[in-house]
């Protein structure tokens, strides 16, 4: 029965490590800056695709 204590005991740990981290977050403001970190490949993607595509010419009238 001694491990119950030692589970217990990291348990709140890694609870009050995971606030302290969040609370740091929060203050230094980089939310932002995770979204558009996430979004980077995906505009990136488009850079390349965009210029490959045509616009279609409207047919000749003979």
């Amino acid at each position: 029965m001694e491990v119950i204590p030692l589970q217990v005991f990291v348990s709140l740990g890694l609870v009050v490590g995971s606030l302290l981290l969040f609370a740091f977050t929060c203050r230094q403001r980089t939310f932002e800056h995770a979204d558009r970190l996430a979004l980077l490949p995906i505009e990136d993607e488009r850079a390349l695709v965009a210029p490959a595509r045509k616009p279609c010419a409207p047919p000749d009238d003979p």
